[in-house]
């Protein structure tokens, strides 16, 4: 009498309750699953953790170091724009201190070659002189103009 008392809605219920009892157990297989996995995470990030900070410790180290070094270099680069600025400095005052005896002298050749032209044209000295003088005076004014041309290409 037992099975014609069984009806659909027991076969119901019983089904549930085999796939509910499925379910808790497949969900208690899971999270054992899940909880060894955390474990094992623990453990990866705690022995990470041991490895990289000593690891960290020495690149912060490093990099102290190589700023200190950066610090000497950059010192010596100083020294080194100094000792340029000082030999433009001193180049500069060769420059100044032979630029008007070099321009006198060429002046002066200039002065004797036109002179010496004009006399042998016009044989007369009052105009040879002024010649001279006025070729003399527009040879320094070039040679100026251009070591003022050199200077600014520089």
């Amino acid at each position: 009498m037992l099975v014609a008392a069984f009806t659909w809605g027991d076969l119901w219920r019983l089904a549930l309750a085999v796939f509910l009892i499925a379910v808790g157990l497949s969900t208690a297989y899971l999270l054992v699953r899940l909880g060894g996995t955390v474990g094992r995470l623990s453990a990866l990030i705690s022995g990470v953790e041991r490895e990289l900070l000593p690891v960290i410790n020495k690149v912060g180290g490093s990099v102290d170091r190589v700023n200190g070094q950066l610090d000497k270099v950059d010192k010596i680069t100083d020294s080194a724009v100094d000792a340029a600025d000082s030999v433009d400095t001193a180049v500069r005052a060769v420059s100044m201190a032979i630029t008007r005896p070099v321009r006198k002298l060429s002046g002066f050749a200039t002065a004797v070659s036109y002179g010496a032209s004009d006399f042998k044209a016009k044989r007369d000295w009052r105009h040879a002189v002024q010649a001279g003088k006025e070729a003399a005076a527009r040879r320094e004014r070039e040679l100026l103009e251009e070591l003022h041309d050199a200077g600014d290409k520089t």
